[in-house]
């Protein structure tokens, strides 16, 4: 009784180690490197959302501090609350990262709003009023520094998305979404729609 129960204690131990030694190979193996990949994706993607709703939120208060000292600028003024509210009016969430054309549609929005915003602040050239305006200076800094923002938030979502890519297309990441991960497809990146879309803007006043 004593040598049976010894020998079904060894046994369960021996099945034991075997599953440790098999996870730990499979994880060496990168079996999780794919959905790690993934959250990587969505956390990046979360930021670059962040970073385009701090710059609309930005807006109204620019608008209207530049409304205060050059009324006569509406088109231009016009332009810009039109380009936010058309960056703004796309609903976004992390169903937006399986939709390519919605992406796009996204991404030529901020595109316009970006532009709008840039010659509404070379109308304020034309203002000296307004450039030594302690408002509006805040909102320039503000404005700058969400414009920076924006440019790393884009640049880390391209190199998760990258990331994401190349695991699913090389092995071994290749063979785990074929056996484990085929609901998971590649994921549609940034393209740059106009030159040098990479960098930060410069937001000069």
């Amino acid at each position: 009784m004593t040598y049976t129960s010894g020998r079904s204690g060894q046994w369960a131990f021996l099945q034991l180690s075997l599953v440790v030694a098999l996870v730990s190979l499979l994880t060496g193996c990168g079996i999780n490197n794919i959905p790690t990949y993934d959250e990587q994706v969505k956390a990046a993607w979360s930021q670059v959302e962040n970073q385009y709703q701090r710059r609309a939120d930005l807006v109204p208060n620019l608008v209207e501090t530049v409304k205060g000292f050059a009324a006569q600028e509406q088109e231009t003024l016009t332009e810009v609350v039109e380009a936010r509210s058309r960056a703004t009016s796309i609903h976004v969430d992390e169903s937006i990262l399986n939709d390519p054309q919605k992406l796009q549609q996204f991404e030529q929005a901020q595109g316009q709003l970006t532009s709008a915003l840039s010659r509404l602040m070379a109308v304020s050239e034309r203002y000296p009023e307004l450039r030594s305006n302690q408002n509006f200076l805040a909102l320039q800094s503000q404005l700058e520094g969400t414009e920076n923002r924006i440019a790393v938030a884009r640049r880390d979502f391209i190199q998760a998305v990258e990331r994401y890519n190349t695991e699913l297309r090389t092995f071994p990441g290749r063979i785990w979404h074929s056996l484990l991960y085929g609901d998971m497809e590649l994921r549609e990146n940034f393209e740059a729609t106009t030159e040098n879309a990479d960098q930060a803007p410069q937001v000069e006043f």
